[in-house]
């Protein structure tokens, strides 16, 4: 019989908080970097080589956690990740610019560890869309959150000894949700070799690749978002606002996920998806070749974009953990999505050489291939996975 839970709220937050941990050094990133470099007078190369180190061993620690989640109490495991997060963060505060590739390299792994343990328990839960949505809101808005306080209170006072400091406290009061978790319990399987963990379905393999490529084109957009709007003159003020709204649009729309869950289907969210990113990409288009209101459509473009993308994120996670029964699949989501951010920029700047056009044209032609495989074939094989799911669980 497969694990499967319902939806309680506490699991779900639990889950939820867990993820949020592990993606609070990643999505901090730029402003740790920029209070490292002050602290200790880094170049901009060596700024850049620590920020490759931190996202190496985030990959690492993704491709790791199907091996090592499923071996460990969930209890203890956020225990042991946050309690070792906490500590990499203030031994960094307190070490000197040599040990800091080292430190962050395993700050990286950990961080990794949360978020691909926050994503296999939610990957058990039976509205997966809805739980999704819930985890991907609290992360955004975490983030927000973050974003806004450590930069306007922190770093100006305390510098980056005082970001470390803030991060931890914010790790461990988000690390009380383990009490929340089941006692003495995990994930377990009935064969837990190495073999067998990586026994995933092909169909989920297909919609992991499917999810890379749909990440890897929107994640060039996003790289170059900036670049357009200051292709177009726009004033810094003016960008500032577009990306402070976006983000709080993308955690609206994983909540909005997370109130519709299932009820749209295995195909309809696809299709709006698709329908809703395209009017994205339409209006970033024609503030490219519009001689006045550029501000507006630029704007109106992003915003509408994140949305969908958030969306297409979401719903695609949702699929991936369908598809693997066992959890697995869902826990190399951020290595997939690790990947395309390392192949999405540099992909973006040999088309945007071109124009930018070429850039929202590959968005464009990424979204197709993944909303035509997840309507198509992969919509398929959930729907007979559901029904094999339901039946061993009557049985």
């Amino acid at each position: 019989m497969r694990v499967a839970y319902q939806n309680s709220l506490a699991l779900i937050l639990a889950a939820s908080f867990a993820s949020t941990i592990g993606g609070l050094p990643f999505n901090s990133l730029p402003i740790l970097l920029g209070a490292l470099a002050d602290t200790f007078a880094l170049k901009p190369q060596e700024i850049g080589i620590l920020g490759s180190v931190c996202f190496a061993g985030y990959l690492v620690g993704t491709l790791s956690s199907v091996l090592i989640i499923n071996r460990f109490c969930w209890r203890k495991l956020t225990v042991l990740c946050a309690l070792a997060s906490c500590c990499l963060l203030l031994l960094s505060a307190l070490s000197d610019a040599n040990w800091q590739m080292f430190l962050w390299a395993l700050i990286g792994f950990f961080a990794a560890l949360m978020t691909c343990l926050g994503l296999r328990i939610i990957g058990q839960t039976l509205n997966k869309e809805r739980a999704l949505g819930i985890r991907q809101g609290i992360e955004l808005g975490v983030t927000s959150i973050v974003l806004f306080f450590l930069p306007a209170f922190i770093i100006s006072q305390f510098g980056y000894v005082g970001v470390a400091l803030s991060l931890c406290i914010i790790i461990f009061l988000l690390s009380l949700s383990v009490f929340w978790l089941p006692k003495n319990t995990h994930l377990s399987t009935e064969n837990k070799s190495i073999k067998s963990q990586l026994d995933i379905p092909l169909s989920a393999w297909l919609a992991l690749l499917v999810f890379l490529i749909f990440a890897t084109g929107n994640i060039a957009l996003w790289a170059f978002l900036e670049r357009i709007g200051n292709s177009i003159e726009l004033e810094s003020a003016q960008l500032g606002i577009v990306f402070a709204v976006l983000k709080l649009l993308g955690g609206g729309a994983a909540l909005s996920v997370a109130l519709v869950g299932n009820k749209l289907g295995l195909r309809k969210p696809y299709i709006i998806v698709l329908s809703v990113l395209t009017l994205g990409l339409y209006f970033i288009w024609t503030s490219l070749t519009s001689g006045s209101n550029q501000f507006v459509f630029f704007a109106m473009g992003a915003w509408v974009w994140e949305v969908a993308f958030t969306w297409g994120c979401v719903f695609q996670t949702a699929a991936v953990a369908r598809l693997d029964q066992k959890g697995s699949a869902i826990m190399l989501i951020p290595a997939a999505f690790g990947v395309s951010a390392m192949a999405g920029p540099a992909l973006g700047g040999w088309l945007a050489s071109f124009g930018y056009q070429q850039v929202l044209l590959l968005a464009f032609a990424t979204s197709i291939v993944a909303v035509i495989c997840y309507i198509g074939p992969l919509a398929v094989k959930q729907r007979q996975v559901t029904k094999e799911g339901l039946a061993d669980n009557i049985n």
